[in-house]
């Protein structure tokens, strides 16, 4: 029995060792740029071990109720040991945005993940050892499947943007185009407008030099039919 209460305590202590290391990794990442490749996969790295320490602590609830202790008050401590370094852990998630934490079956979907406690039920060390690396592995598979989400989402972005910068530079020499042959409808409209405005004047000096021509050819006339008459 003891060896079980001991068990549980060594437990208990490798999650503690595993919270401090969590606090580190917070703190070394607020020294990270706000954004980029690097940053990204120390968050992720970080969020990691925020759900595998979360698991360890859903096994170490399963087995508080079956390992016995000496007395009433050592269980409580130990239930209020458990429920601070929980406390602490849901501020890291909360530091990291991590806002599903507390359901961490929504993460890769509930059809396929079972319920954390229930999988700790009748597992030794060397099966909560096996629970974790599973976990572990089914979180990185989830991790790949997100990045290739995220990838090709960032490349249906770039083609999206490829494609709206071409349609703008279409745009801008529609806009170009449009403003050289306005500019030339207008260039044409004031000269055919001083055509007709000499035009009209023409039509008026070629009546008046023909009104001329016509009084003089009548004055003639009318001098040749006095001089022979």
């Amino acid at each position: 029995m003891a060896s079980s209460s001991d068990s549980w305590m060594k437990e208990y202590n490798e999650a503690m060792k595993l919270a401090d290391d969590i606090t580190g990794m917070i703190s070394e990442h607020n020294s990270f740029p706000s954004s980029g490749p690097e940053t990204q996969r120390h968050a992720s790295a970080i969020r990691r071990k925020i759900t595998i320490l979360g698991t360890r602590l859903d096994s170490l609830q399963s087995l508080l109720s079956k390992v016995p202790v000496k007395s009433d008050k050592e269980m409580n401590r130990r239930k209020d040991n458990l429920a601070s370094l929980r406390s602490k852990v849901n501020q890291m998630a909360s530091t990291l945005n991590m806002s599903n934490f507390a359901n961490r079956d929504s993460l890769f979907g509930p059809e396929i993940k079972p319920d954390a406690m229930s999988r700790t039920v009748g597992l030794d060390n060397n099966g909560l050892v096996g629970l974790q690396r599973q976990v572990m592995k089914e979180q990185d598979e989830g991790l790949e499947k997100l990045e290739e989400t995220v990838l090709s989402t960032k490349h249906i972005a770039l083609a999206v943007n490829e494609e709206l910068s071409l349609h703008t530079r279409l745009i801008d020499d529609l806009d170009e185009h449009v403003e050289v042959t306005d500019s030339r409808l207008r260039r044409v409209q004031k000269n055919l407008a001083v055509l007709n405005k000499r035009t009209k004047g023409g039509c008026s000096c070629l009546c008046m030099l023909l009104s001329v021509i016509g009084i003089v050819v009548l004055v003639v006339v009318i001098w040749l039919l006095v001089k022979y008459l």
